[in-house]
C-alpha cells in the first residue's frame, strides 16, 4: 500500500504525476488529504482524496510520498499524521519520498541524515544531515528525492523503478513517449 498524502496548496503536478504512474504500474496508491477529503492544490485545483488522514491513522503503508508545493509542504509538516507515518514507514524500512520542497520535511524528521538527497532550490539548508546533490532524482536505499514539477515524471519512474523493478518503469517511460 501507497499513501501519498496531500495537503491545501500542493503542487499538482508533484502529485499527480506520480500518482497516475504507480496507477498504471498497478501499484495499490491511496490519496490521503490531511485537512478533509477535498484538498486544494497550489494552483487552485481541488482533488477529491480516497481518503483522510484521520481514517487511516494507525495504519502504516509500505510506501509513503510528500508532494512539494506552497504552502503545501508546511501544511504536511504540521501533520502529527504525516509526520507520524512518514517516521514509521521509514524506521521500518519502507519507501520515503518527497519532492521539491517536500524534501525538508524528510530533512525535519531526520529521514536524510547520512543519506543522499536533493530538492528545490534554497531548501538545501532544511535537508538536515544530508548529503545534498544537484541531481534531479536522487534514490539513496529507501529514500527518494526530486528537485521539482519539473521532474515530476522522472520522480513516479523512480518510485515505480523500486517497486517494480527497472524494466517496468521503463516500459511505461516507453509507452508514455518519454525519453
Amino acid at each position: 500500500m501507497i499513501y501519498l498524502f496531500l495537503a491545501n496548496g500542493f503542487e499538482e503536478v508533484e502529485a499527480l504525476a506520480p500518482l497516475d504512474i504507480l496507477r498504471r504500474a498497478g501499484q495499490e496508491i491511496v490519496t490521503v488529504g490531511v485537512s478533509g477529503r477535498t484538498i486544494t492544490g497550489s494552483h487552485g485545483i481541488p482533488v477529491v482524496c480516497d481518503r483522510t488522514a484521520e481514517e487511516i491513522a494507525g495504519r502504516l503503508p509500505d510506501v509513503v510520498i510528500l508532494p512539494g508545493g506552497m504552502p503545501g509542504t508546511k501544511n504536511l509538516g504540521a501533520s502529527s499524521i504525516v509526520c507520524n507515518t512518514v517516521r514509521s514507514v521509514f524506521e521500518r524500512g519502507g519507501l520515503v519520498c518527497a519532492i521539491c520542497a517536500a524534501p525538508s520535511v524528510l530533512g525535519s524528521l531526520g529521514v536524510l541524515q547520512d543519506r543522499k538527497a536533493t530538492c528545490f532550490p534554497g531548501f538545501e539548508q532544511a535537508l538536515l544531515g544530508a548529503d545534498v546533490s544537484a541531481d534531479s532524482v536522487v534514490r539513496d536505499d529507501n529514500v527518494i528525492t526530486a528537485k521539482g514539477a519539473g521532474v515530476a515524471l522522472e520522480f513516479g519512474f523512480a518510485i515505480t523503478a523500486a517497486l517494480c523493478g527497472e524494466q517496468k518503469a521503463t516500459s511505461l517511460r516507453e509507452s508514455m513517449q518519454c525519453k
